[in-house]
């Protein structure tokens, strides 16, 4: 499963996450950073080209896997924007508190093993004037979608590194202590168990 992990599984999350109508969200959402940029999950660094530059001072990028942060390389050499990797899990991440003015989440906080204590970490790492930008695939409205979602979910996170289908977004979000200001969702194009999506803006 190693190798599985660190050279095919990277290939098929970028070309997931690298999706015309996800595309278009990050398009929507990443510009919103400013200041010191906390991004989880950052993998192979498709959100780079979506920073403005004149904004954004640092992003610290925290991702794990070595298989994604080489896949990343070429985006970081087309990048202007100052990135400095984290290795560790979102779970503990190594930043004083208050230290970020943003925090990016993008199609991340489905593959994090303990998503409470990932977004503890990030409340505690994030300004009291910083917000958490995120967009997301998670659990459907709808009740049948919600079924399959819950009968394939098991294979799926096996099969895709950990990905969960139903996750509720909004609610793990706040159920953290933050405060979501903006909020959309909406079914993007392909199969539905994977294709509603959250994004929006929170803070503390």
């Amino acid at each position: 499963m190693k190798f599985y992990d660190e050279h095919v599984l990277p290939h098929l999350i970028n070309c997931a996450c690298g999706m015309a109508a996800i595309e278009r969200l990050r398009e929507k959402m990443v510009p919103l950073a400013k200041g010191k940029v906390l991004e989880i999950g950052m993998g192979s660094g498709l959100n780079l080209k979506h920073y403005q530059e004149e904004q954004v001072e640092l992003v610290w990028g925290l991702e794990p896997s070595e298989g994604m942060r080489r896949k990343a390389q070429a985006n970081l050499d087309a990048s202007n924007v100052k990135v400095e990797w984290l290795g560790l899990p979102s779970e503990s991440i190594p930043l004083d508190n208050e230290s970020a003015d943003t925090i990016v989440l993008t199609y991340t906080l489905c593959t994090i093993e303990d998503p409470m204590s990932a977004l503890a970490e990030m409340r505690r790492v994030l300004k009291p004037s910083g917000e958490l930008i995120f967009s997301e695939h998670g659990q459907s409205p709808d009740e049948s979608v919600r079924r399959w979602q819950d009968r394939v979910n098991p294979i799926w996170k096996k099969l895709a590194g950990g990905c969960h289908l139903n996750r509720p977004i909004p609610s793990l979000i706040l159920a953290a202590g933050f405060n979501i200001s903006k909020l959309d969702q909406k079914y993007i194009k392909g199969p539905k168990i994977a294709a509603y999506q959250y994004y929006g803006v929170a803070s503390h």
